[in-house]
């Protein structure tokens, strides 16, 4: 069942980002469907989290997704050559996001790994945000897409997650954010 919007809606974007470990992450591009659960993700807490695009109530044509109400796909392009998604979260004019760090693969394995150019697809080949979203087909293209249609939508398919295999961590490569940079905003499914 594709979350709800009431999901994105929530306050606690570090809670999002929390919760949406375990759940799967879909696309459905040129007829090709291809899914990955969610092991690894980032939260970030819009105006006054200096990791975020939107530090300091910063709104550029960028960032602008950021602002709309959450249940959208933010989708930008980092170093000039990796496309980044992200669930927008919280009402209008908060921008809050999560930002997807790393999947499992778990549906359309066969078009994932054509896409990335490996014979067969492992955890190794999404275990990054550029590359799931080579993996999954998510571009530019995405940015601003309703989280509940049938092109880009995340699934809650109950699969069972303990407290304790999900980990907390810092974030990371944004040693530019100084002291937000230490905030424990990245969640990690430990499988062990």
């Amino acid at each position: 069942m594709k979350l709800p919007k009431s999901f994105y809606l929530q306050e606690d974007v570090v809670s999002i980002a929390r919760q949406l470990i375990g759940k799967v992450l879909y696309t459905n591009i040129d007829g090709i469907i291809t899914a990955g659960i969610i092991s690894e993700t980032e939260a970030y807490e819009g105006t006054t989290d200096k990791a975020s695009h939107a530090f300091g109530n910063r709104r550029t044509k960028r960032t602008e997704t950021m602002f709309a109400e959450g249940g959208i796909a933010y989708v930008y392009l980092c170093y000039g050559m990796y496309e980044l998604f992200n669930v927008v979260t919280n009402i209008k004019d908060i921008p809050h996001a999560v930002l997807i760090r790393g999947i499992i693969p778990y549906e359309g394995l066969e078009a994932m790994a054509q896409r990335r150019g490996v014979e067969k697809i492992k955890q190794k080949d999404v275990n990054g945000p550029g590359k799931l979203s080579k993996a999954l087909s998510i571009t530019r293209d995405l940015n601003g897409f309703d989280l509940s249609s049938d092109v880009i939508w995340i699934e809650d398919k109950e699969i069972q997650i303990e407290d304790n295999q999900i980990v907390a961590d810092k974030r990371i490569g944004i040693n530019y954010a100084e002291e937000d940079a230490l905030l424990p905003y990245r969640f990690i499914l430990n499988k062990k």
